[in-house]
């Protein structure tokens, strides 16, 4: 797991219970994307429209419980950004 997925993750984390919502990824990416890939954290190609992080929230959910883990989450980003 990077550092960088667990910044990614905690940015995400709006209401800060550990988990990611759909929605959470969607408004996160809104608000916090331009300034997470400002700052490294994010490539700048990574900041996508809700279309994409929709899609992207529908790879890593795993079990299919409408919610991410870290470890679902990571274990996708990780892979699509070459952080792993």
């Amino acid at each position: 797991m990077s550092d960088k997925a667990r910044r990614l993750f905690e940015a995400r984390d709006l209401n800060g219970d550990g988990l990611l919502t759909r929605e959470e990824v969607i408004v996160a990416l809104r608000t916090k994307g331009p300034s997470l890939a400002a700052t490294g954290v994010l490539p700048s190609w990574g900041v996508q429209d809700a279309d994409a992080s929709s899609a992207l929230f529908d790879a890593a959910d795993q079990n299919g419980d409408a919610a991410l883990t870290f470890e679902e989450f990571t274990a996708v980003v990780d892979r699509r950004f070459g952080w792993s």
